[in-house]
This record gives C-alpha cells, sequence and structure tokens, in this order.
C-alpha cells in the first residue's frame, strides 16, 4: 500500500506493506540477548493455587506473567529520565512516530583499549545530511548480536564529541545496535547520554535514544521513513519496535 507522507512542503511516497524491522523480539530464554549484570528474561505461566495459566496444563488460557528489564533485554527506547533526578516518562517524551532517518554503517575504531564511534566518522556517513533521526549500524554486523551476552565484554560506544555532533546536525532520534552509547565502565560518566540529552543546559526532552537495535545486511544505508513503535510505559524506557520504510523514488 502505497501513501504519501509530507516533509518541509516536499512529498514522499512509502509502501506500508514492506516494514523493515530493525527491533529484536524478546524472549523467555538463556539466548535472549542480554546486558548489565542481570539474567535472561522470563515468561512464564502465572500460577496461583492450582490454576496453571496454561492451555497444555489444563487451564482455559495462556496466562503468561513477563519479568524483564528494558535496558537489558532487548530494543527499548529511553528518554531524559534515565538520567535524571527528576521523573521523565518516554511515554510523554515521545509524541510523534514518524521520522526522516538515515541508516549509516559505521567500524568503531581502536583507541586504546576500546573500539568507539567518532565525530569524524559520523561527519563523514552524514555529510551535509539534515535528519531528524540517525539510525546507526555497526560492524561486523553478524547475526549473533540477537542473542550476544554482552556484561563484561566493554562494547564499543559513542565518543562524547559524536553525541554532541548528533546534537549539532539538529538529530533528536538516535538508533544503534550497541547496548548503550556509552562506554560499560565508566564510572557512571555516562558522557554520550549527558550530551545528547544537554544534561548541563536546556534538556532536551524531546530527543530519545534507541538502543539494541538489529539492522539487518540486506538494508541498505541512506534515507528511510522511521516509525518508532513504543509500549506506552510510564517509565524513562519501554521496549520499542523501531521500523523502517524505503522511500519510493
Amino acid at each position: 500500500m502505497i501513501t504519501t507522507i509530507k516533509i518541509n512542503t516536499k512529498n514522499y511516497k512509502i509502501d506500508l506493506s514492506k516494514p523493515l524491522d530493525i527491533s529484536m523480539p524478546l524472549q523467555g530464554k538463556d539466548s535472549n540477548v542480554n546486558a548489565w549484570y542481570v539474567g535472561p528474561p522470563t515468561i512464564e505461566p502465572h500460577k496461583e493455587g492450582e490454576f496453571v495459566g496454561k492451555v497444555s496444563e489444563g487451564a482455559a488460557i495462556n496466562f503468561n506473567n513477563i519479568h524483564f528489564n528494558p535496558h537489558a533485554h532487548g530494543t527499548h527506547t529511553e528518554c531524559v529520565g534515565h538520567i535524571t533526578e527528576e521523573f521523565y516518562s518516554v511515554n510523554k517524551s515521545l509524541s510523534k512516530f514518524f521520522f526522516f532517518a538515515e541508516v549509516i554503517t559505521v567500524a568503531p575504531e581502536k583507541k586504546g583499549d576500546d573500539f568507539v564511534i567518532s565525530k569524524k566518522q559520523l561527519q563523514y556517513a552524514l555529510g551535509n545530511k539534515k535528519r531528524e533521526a540517525v539510525v546507526i549500524r555497526t560492524m561486523p554486523n553478524l547475526s549473533d548480536k540477537k542473542s550476544r551476552q554482552y556484561s563484561h565484554t566493554n562494547p564499543p560506544y559513542l565518543l562524547e564529541e559524536a553525541a554532541q555532533f548528533l546534537v549539532n546536525k539538529g538529530v533528536e532520534h538516535v538508533l544503534i545496535d550497541l547496548p548503550s552509547v556509552d562506554k560499560e565502565k565508566d564510572e557512571g560518566e555516562l558522557l554520550a547520554h549527558k550530551a545528547f540529552w544537554n544534561f548541563n543546559g536546556k534538556l532536551r526532552e524531546q530527543a530519545t535514544i534507541t538502543e539494541f537495535i538489529y539492522v539487518a545486511n540486506t538494508i541498505a544505508d541512506g534515507r528511510y521513513f522511521l516509525n518508532i513503535q513504543l509500549a506506552p510505559f510510564e517509565n524513562d524506557a519501554s521496549p520499542s519496535r523501531p521500523v523502517l520504510y524505503k522511500i519510493e523514488d
């Protein structure tokens, strides 16, 4: 189904029947992607007295409890409330759901004992393009990203200068296929988070960070329409399902 969307007085066509899902599903398994030193998510039948919420065990319905952490267990979108003492809800911060986006691919570069994404790399990938959202795919891009156990592995991350570059470019939504835009063990500095949300100035309350995406190699770099589908949790972060749509020529 082809539909037309207007951005800055210009019309663009997208085919809503051809979504490109870049989220990772949450599974109640040890093989679910994981970070931040917590156990795997669980999805199991509710039990109360003799009741077990499972049809195969005699119930009329399947009635599962789900226990997970949105930051640790898969694709999630977070707002400035992730790092503030005052409560901010991502369900309030994200008030629209379609964005003009650019998909870029970056090979993190070695810096000391770390691999990082620098301002220079983002400048090269984005050039003079103006986008509301930037989707960052890191190399190597293997399918094991969907089940990787990231705790204590020091994954790549964004340098503070790179996050500030995105702010200066007017980017309001950054999506990345890593567990965090910041270094795993940084003594709570959170430099990229703080730069992106302008933590020491007027907070960018409308800006979001989406982590733990997976962008298949079949998805080419370039411009797309992005739909961020969000579970309406009143929390600093929520499970999300970002979906890309190719722009028809």
